[in-house]
């Protein structure tokens, strides 16, 4: 074998239903995301390879947007992985996208920003069809209140009271560029963009809005445990089920969105965060 093969660095656009998997990274015994993905693309290419993921989601997660690379020592053509892939992929995973990109992008710590969704069933009875993919809260819930809580933790902040333990970042300071809470019939949809997020952070933010538009929790609360950094002051973490990864950005032709903003007020340009690896 030479000593340098020629490959290509492909980026991978990934779909998957988390409640049989015990998280994204490959672990010994249980099975994950990113072994699945190993073992098709070792069948398409012939080879042993390592994919390498944006975020590690955890056991349960969901995810549309998920991006992981590789590198390509074959003759498959980039967008082709897709087609290939989904025949050899079982049915809860699926690849969505596939595209040559840079060698030095990486898949997780050149990301500039992440989305995830958080939906919650809010009925008396859970859902059957949805059960995987939301949250059942029986008990009614203000989406305005949640969504006018939700507004204060827009922009630069440590958010270190929204990160579980066993969270392994370096800084807590995260920025948060837009936040939504909406309702259709029985369904709460919180979305939330940003540069970066901690161990649980979202989940915890759901949580909290939860108690809030239930007026178990104060919005001050939010205030304080930015203040404080203080997770005791913060409602329960969220369910797993009903958190999706639904799209992660990069500095890349076709992939930066030119602005965020909230309720269609602009907030500024797409930021460059170097610390985006969380």
């Amino acid at each position: 074998m030479p000593d340098f093969e020629p490959f290509e660095r492909v980026l991978l656009t990934i779909e998957y239903d988390g409640s049989a998997f015990y998280g994204w990274q490959r672990q010994a015994r249980l099975r994950s995301v990113q072994e699945e993905l190993e073992r098709a693309l070792a069948r398409a290419t012939g080879r042993e390879t390592t994919v390498w993921g944006a975020s590690r989601t955890d056991a349960g997660v969901n995810a549309t947007g998920q991006r992981a690379h590789f590198h390509n020592y074959s003759t498959i053509p980039a967008e082709k992985f897709p087609f290939v892939l989904n025949t050899m992929l079982p049915p809860d995973v699926r690849v969505t996208a596939a595209r040559v990109v840079p060698e030095w992008l990486h898949a997780r710590f050149s990301c500039r920003g992440k989305i995830y969704t958080y939906r919650i069933h809010n009925a008396r009875h859970a859902s059957a069809i949805r059960r995987n993919w939301t949250t059942h809260i029986p008990v009614p819930v203000d989406e305005g209140k949640m969504q006018a809580a939700a507004l204060r933790l827009l922009g630069t902040h440590d958010f270190g009271a929204f990160q579980a333990s066993g969270g392994t970042a370096k800084s807590t300071i995260r920025t948060l560029y837009d936040i939504s809470v909406t309702r259709e019939g029985d369904d709460i949809t919180i979305v939330v963009a940003g540069s970066a997020f901690l161990y649980n952070m979202v989940r915890i933010l759901a949580g909290t809005l939860v108690a809030i538009g239930q007026d178990r929790l104060s919005p001050d609360a939010l205030d304080e445990a930015l203040a404080t950094q203080n997770r005791l002051l913060l409602g329960m973490t969220a369910p797993a089920s009903g958190l999706e990864l639904t799209r992660i950005f990069y500095d890349l032709d076709g992939e930066r969105p030119e602005k965020w903003s909230v309720n269609d007020k602009y907030i500024g340009d797409f930021p460059v965060d170097e610390s985006a690896g969380g």
